[in-house]
């Protein structure tokens, strides 16, 4: 009976502990998804809003690897008044898509492959290629990185301060 009391103690106390040791010596839950990470920070509310109303929540939570230039809601906001409304309207769906994904590049490209260069991105989501210019920060097209490397499982993310609109 000692030894069965002795089990159940164990058997309840120990995962409190090892967690806690894991918590205490740095180790910490791996990072959610890209768009969980984005929903976790207010300053991406717009952007989340903006790939619910696309349908594009499953496909950014894919396996990845992703590399998302995150534009901020301050982005959002230097739009022409009225815009972020119209696109968020089922009737834009494709035009909100076809944005959303000309932020994103089906593989994971961290900020120290960009250093030093200027280049032209793997084709986006959407199809088209983006201009990037490492030679002082990180400029994609005419957004400039304020934010690199945010980790994510499935990705990595570059947070922006411009929106990026594809060629029409």
């Amino acid at each position: 009976m000692f030894f069965r009391s002795m089990m159940m103690a164990v058997a309840v106390v120990a995962p409190i502990t090892i967690a806690s040791i894991a918590h205490a010596g740095g180790m910490s839950k791996p990072a959610g998804t890209v768009v969980e990470v984005a929903a976790s920070n207010p300053d991406f509310s717009t952007l989340v809003a903006a790939i619910k109303a696309a349908g594009l929540v499953d496909a950014l939570n894919g396996k990845g690897p992703l590399t998302v230039f995150a534009p901020t809601n301050a982005a959002f906001a230097a739009l022409p008044a009225g815009t972020v409304e119209n696109l968020l309207k089922p009737e834009n769906k494709a035009k909100l898509t076809a944005i959303l994904t000309y932020h994103v590049i089906p593989a994971k490209i961290e900020s120290s492959a960009l250093a030093g260069k200027k280049l032209t991105s793997p084709a986006t989501l959407q199809g088209g290629m983006l201009d990037v210019d490492g030679t002082q920060g990180v400029k994609i097209n005419d957004a400039t990185v304020t934010a690199a490397d945010v980790k994510a499982s499935n990705g990595v993310i570059h947070v922006i301060d411009k929106v990026l609109m594809p060629a029409s």
